[in-house]
Order: C-alpha cells, then structure tokens, then sequence
C-alpha cells in the first residue's frame, strides 16, 4: 500500500505539471486540506488549485524533480525541486519538502508544503553560485 501512496503523489503532481486541475483534484478527498509555510494558514483543495490556475498563465512550464520518498501507512512525506520557467524568462527552482496524508481509500487529505524559491544563479542561501 505504501508505493501505491507514493505513486498516488507522484500522479498528483504529474497532473500539476500537465495542468490538468480535475485530475489533480480528483486524487484528493471532498474534504482535503492545503497548507503552505508562507503565513497564510489552510485552504481547502479548491482554493489552492484556484490560485494554481490563476498562477499559471506565466508560467512556461514546470517540473518536478523528486529527490526522496518516504511513507507509512496513511501518509507520504516526499523531498522535491519544482524547475519553472515563466514567460518572461525568469527561470528558478522550488526547494520542497510535501507532506501528503490519505484516507484509507488512497484519496489525499491533507497536504502541507514546506517550500523555498530560488532564482536560479543562486544558491540555497541567496548568494550568487
């Protein structure tokens, strides 16, 4: 059960890649929950795949490079590096940690993120590589 966990969170954010919102949000409960370390507080799954949307017009495109993966029974918590490139040609790198917890029909229930953004040319402290 735990790699089809994995895989569900992988899937996940395949479809955020693809921007394909309803297949995003049809890996997650009705009542899944969102939650960034950016001072905000939670969001329903809804509202965070609003603000993707509304977000993604200037991006060009964005990857997600999956660095670990561990799990137990209920819960991922995975290590990943978003590459975006935006239309204008800003180009960075999104270090993250993703907690991703599941109900017991394998449907995502929480998710919370811990992440950085980092221009690329610099390094993890904000100084130029």
């Amino acid at each position: 059960m735990s790699q089809d966990l994995k895989d569900k969170a992988v899937t996940y954010l395949r479809a955020l890649e693809k921007r394909d919102w309803q297949a995003a949000r049809a890996l997650c409960a009705e009542t899944a929950t969102v939650w960034h370390n950016d001072g905000k507080g939670e969001e329903t799954i809804e509202k965070n795949i609003e603000g993707m949307k509304g977000q993604i017009d200037s991006i060009e495109s964005m990857r997600y490079d999956i660095v670990r993966r561990l799990s137990q029974p209920g819960e991922v918590l995975q290590q990943h590096v978003v590459h975006v490139a935006t239309k204008n040609g800003m180009r960075g790198e999104v270090h993250a940690a993703v907690y991703f917890g599941f109900d017991d029909a394998g449907l995502i229930t929480r998710i919370e993120e811990y992440a950085n953004f980092v221009p690329v040319g610099q390094d993890s402290f904000g100084q130029d590589s």
